[in-house]
């Protein structure tokens, strides 16, 4: 048994899991986890060494890659070699290539591996894709979040413009229709929420209103236990 529970947090992109994950977890004393990350700090190591995808030797050579590349959260920071990469790893084409790669054994195999070993202690808030599905079927909470993909787009589109990446709106949405349908698709660890779990739309909803909704949850569940 843990002595403090994991809370999974699955959703699209621009479903707004990141920053409801962050939040959640700061209100709760827990740590907070982001899978999606960890697989954009692989797409980074990738990069450095020129390898993509479409590699007839991909899963090979990713690893040899995985054997090697350290990945770590400190601090909320997301550190690659002990570098810290948060703030380059949000480049779209990061993202895109996370995207291709997390469809390869290999690579989802070890993630798994890192993000069990990271949140089997218990007392974290751990997002991704397929948390309450593969990496913690057994979370003492799960939740889905989901938004249509209109407001999904324009929310990713704004975080975007912030960082200071240009992008057309309508760029944001055919990459974010595109990786819904890889996401929802692959034959590993497909996106979708748990049997058990909680689905949120978030559409209409602001990140307070849903932090809050799952912090009453998880209140009520475990006074009740």
């Amino acid at each position: 048994m843990r002595a403090r529970s994991v809370i999974a947090i699955d959703g699209p992109v621009g479903s707004g899991k990141s920053t409801v994950a962050g939040r959640l977890a700061q209100r709760l004393g827990f740590e907070c986890i982001n899978t999606g990350a960890m697989y954009r700090a692989v797409a980074m190591a990738a990069r450095a060494t020129n390898l993509s995808a479409g590699d007839p030797r991909a899963e090979e050579k990713l690893i040899e890659l995985l054997a090697r590349a350290r990945i770590e959260f400190a601090g909320g920071k997301i550190l690659l070699d002990g570098r810290d990469v948060s703030g380059t790893i949000v480049e779209p084409e990061i993202g895109e290539l996370a995207s291709q790669l997390s469809t390869l054994r290999a690579v989802r195999e070890r993630m798994r591996e890192l993000q069990r070993k990271a949140g089997d202690r218990g007392g974290v808030v751990m997002e991704g894709r397929d948390i309450g599905t593969a990496v913690f079927p057994d979370a003492d909470f799960k939740f889905f979040l989901d938004a249509r993909p209109e407001v999904r787009a324009e929310r990713r589109y704004r975080e975007l413009r912030e960082r200071g990446v240009p992008i057309a709106r309508e760029e944001v949405l055919a990459q974010l229709l595109e990786r819904d349908r890889r996401d929802r698709g692959r034959e590993l660890a497909p996106l979708k929420a748990a049997d058990d779990a909680i689905v949120i739309d978030t559409s209409e909803l602001s990140v307070e209103e849903v932090v809050s909704t799952i912090a009453e949850r998880v209140a009520t569940r475990s006074s009740a236990i």
